[in-house]
């Protein structure tokens, strides 16, 4: 069986969980507040048995990050007890925080988030679940075609605070393009209207440097949601420390390095190009021809970032709807409802019979 570690108020002893309106560790019995960095000094000084967090692994080189981790933790389940209750909690390979099925408190499944699997960075939680609730009702209540359904507050509850793993790649670029641009003039005399066209052949080249690109380690977030939750601001990020994790539910990567690199290097490339097409300016047309991109690897990092998740299905078919657990920024797919949509159409077709029928019956008078 795994370890858990909780995070225990000193003055009550009840379970410590991370605050994003506050970004401090706070007790919900006793309302203490601790900064997380104190509590993992005092954590690491007097308590027994407790991973060695402090260590940071060195740098993640794209030829060799993530690569040593233990075999065991692939398993498909793996049983914790709960230190507050003696309850079992079972968890999937790729879970890294969640919280007791029995008595509710936070839990970190220590082994998950220690060694070559401890992230470099997290970015802690800003906006808090309240905050992520009203976004989720006004996005929901937004929408004039939305099931009922969709509004319940029941529904709306069920938000969920998680740490996405995501893998943050540093590269230098080397990029030349070459472009068919073009523009035209028109003027006209007495007789003939003219119209020239002067042809241009447009060269770009440079060097670029990116810093953290991001792509997201997990398989169970889609990858065009993750994309759309962009951006995450990473000056905002801190070194790892399990405290941030308490009080919400976390994984840990199931995507390798290795295997996020070709989108990773896909970004890049396309940020490159971009730049470069961007610099061609003052043509009425501009259509690329040729193009080179060399990407340079630099280092990887394996950071955690805040989202706020809702899955909810109906009618048989799952709909996402997710928030950036940093800025706020929402999104989601919306289902539509038969229903309403009838009846607008029903109005629509009722509001067009009327005014035929008007028409008809100005037209018997004149």
């Amino acid at each position: 069986m795994g370890d858990v570690q909780h995070f225990k108020c000193p003055r009550c002893g009840g379970q410590l969980e991370f605050d994003a309106a506050s970004q401090q560790m706070k007790c919900p019995f006793c309302d203490s507040v601790f900064d997380p960095e104190t509590l993992r000094r005092e954590s690491d000084a007097h308590t027994s048995g407790t991973p060695d967090f402090s260590k940071e692994p060195a740098d993640a080189q794209w030829s060799g990050a993530g690569q040593s981790w233990d075999e065991a933790d692939d398993s498909a389940v793996q049983t914790y007890i709960c230190k507050a209750c003696g309850g079992e909690i079972l968890s999937e390979a790729t879970t890294a925080a969640t919280s007791c099925p029995f008595c509710g408190n936070p839990v970190v499944l220590a082994g998950r988030v220690s060694g070559t699997l401890k992230p470099d960075y997290v970015i802690p939680f800003k906006m808090t679940k309240q905050q992520a609730m009203e976004q989720l009702k006004k996005f929901v209540g937004g929408k004039r075609f939305t099931p009922r359904f969709f509004a319940q507050e029941n529904r709306l509850q069920e938000i969920k605070g998680v740490y996405v793993p995501f893998w943050l790649f540093d590269s230098d670029v080397s990029a030349a393009m070459q472009f068919d641009a073009s523009n035209v003039r028109h003027w006209s005399d007495r007789d003939y209207d003219y119209t020239e066209t002067s042809k241009y052949d447009v060269y770009r080249s440079g060097t670029m440097r990116f810093e953290n690109i991001p792509v997201d380690g997990s398989k169970k977030m889609p990858d065009d949601l993750m994309d759309s939750l962009e951006p995450f601001f990473f000056d905002e990020a801190v070194d790892f420390q399990t405290a941030y994790l308490s009080g919400f539910l976390a994984d840990k990567y199931d995507v390798s390095m290795e295997d996020s690199l070709p989108r990773a290097n896909d970004r890049t490339k396309n940020s490159a190009k971009a730049a470069l097409r961007g610099s061609v300016t003052g043509y009425a047309t501009v259509t690329p021809k040729q193009e080179h991109v060399q990407i340079i690897p630099g280092k990887a990092k394996y950071a955690l970032f805040p989202v706020w998740l809702l899955n909810t299905k109906y009618q048989g078919k799952t709909y996402t709807f997710a928030m950036n657990g940093q800025t706020g920024r929402f999104i989601g797919n919306l289902p539509v409802s038969k229903g309403k949509l009838g009846a607008l159409f029903s109005a629509v077709t009722v509001g067009v019979g009327a005014v035929v029928f008007l028409l008809g019956l100005l037209g018997g008078l004149f």
